[in-house]
């Protein structure tokens, strides 16, 4: 693991990635933002049901990737009543060049933070719930134990409330995946993200195959591996049937496929918008290939309508 070494510390790596992030800021031309295609477009936030999940979040201090995230879904998600939930903070330490989640060095690890989600998540009286959270390099077991601790509180609070949690690669350490298979959440979900030849330009301190080592862990252990990988980003179809066919040969069961939105002008750009036609012919793919549940459309996100793959 690189912050094993003395000699480069995790403080070291955060100084190099805001070095980096300051390079991209400042290289890049800051033109005004292309309009977004018709299809783009997302259901404005509205009705008492986002009222009260928004103001249940503020009131108990919780983190929704929803917002970090700028998900596209967020207003009709959170009318419906739902949210997606991130813990360990709101900081990431890593520098994906797509994600929007702020990347600094993280805020101190919360213990009271998984009994606050789970009063949360009785409150909304919610059938299923969806947990994320950030990288966490600069932990030893990389937040292993606290999400552990989060699923086992939320499922002795509302023990008929069923979960997705959406896990990072824990650095290919499978002991750790272990202590997240253990509480045997319904589904959990890690993102390939893109296709094998983007990865490193996309994702920062990822590998293709570990993730999906990962997943076949996952899926090894009998619960619901599920992945998603956004479009746009100047992938081939080939390689995104490719991507198919290898989540299939770790019996991954769900996949979701959305477009790539630049959330500011230093993150990776957008290559293409892909049709809504494309996009209804690479889940009929992946039905083809097995899949239970192909989430594919333009705003597509990785927790949308996540309540139904539950029966993958």
């Amino acid at each position: 693991m690189v912050f094993e070494n003395d000699t480069f510390r995790f403080c070291d790596y955060i100084t190099l990635q805001k070095v980096n992030f300051r390079m991209d800021f400042q290289t890049n031309d800051l033109k005004p933002k292309a309009r977004l295609p018709r299809w783009m477009k997302a259901e404005m936030p509205h009705g008492k049901a986002y009222l009260k999940v928004k103001q249940l979040v503020n009131q108990h201090k919780l983190n929704t990737i929803c917002t970090s995230g700028n998900c596209p879904n967020k207003g009709e998600c959170w009318s419906r009543g739902t949210a997606s939930f991130m813990i360990l903070g709101d900081k990431c330490t890593r520098n994906c060049r797509f994600c929007a989640v702020k990347n600094m060095y993280p805020d101190d690890v919360d213990w009271g933070e998984p009994m606050r989600l789970a009063e949360s998540i009785y409150t909304l009286k919610l059938k299923h719930a969806v947990i994320t959270s950030v990288a966490r390099d600069d932990l030893k077991d990389g937040g292993a134990t606290f999400w552990a601790t989060t699923i086992r509180a939320i499922k002795r609070k509302n023990p008929n409330t069923t979960l997705e949690v959406l896990i990072p690669d824990f650095n290919g350490d499978l002991n750790l995946l272990q202590k997240v298979i253990d509480t045997k959440p319904e589904v959990i979900s890690h993102n390939l993200e893109t296709v094998k030849r983007l990865t490193p330009k996309v994702r920062s301190m990822a590998r293709y195959q570990r993730s999906l080592d990962v997943l076949y862990g996952i899926s090894k252990s009998g619960l619901v591996a599920k992945s998603g990988i956004m479009l746009g980003l100047g992938e081939t179809k080939e390689e995104v049937l490719q991507c198919m066919d290898d989540l299939r040969a770790v019996n991954c069961k769900v996949m979701t496929l959305g477009q790539y939105l630049q959330p500011a002008g230093h993150y990776i750009k957008v290559e293409e918008y892909i049709k809504p036609e494309q996009f209804i012919r690479y889940k009929e793919e992946g039905l083809k290939r097995g899949f239970s549940f192909v989430e594919s459309t333009p705003l597509v996100r990785s927790s949308y309508r996540a309540e139904e793959h539950v029966n993958a």
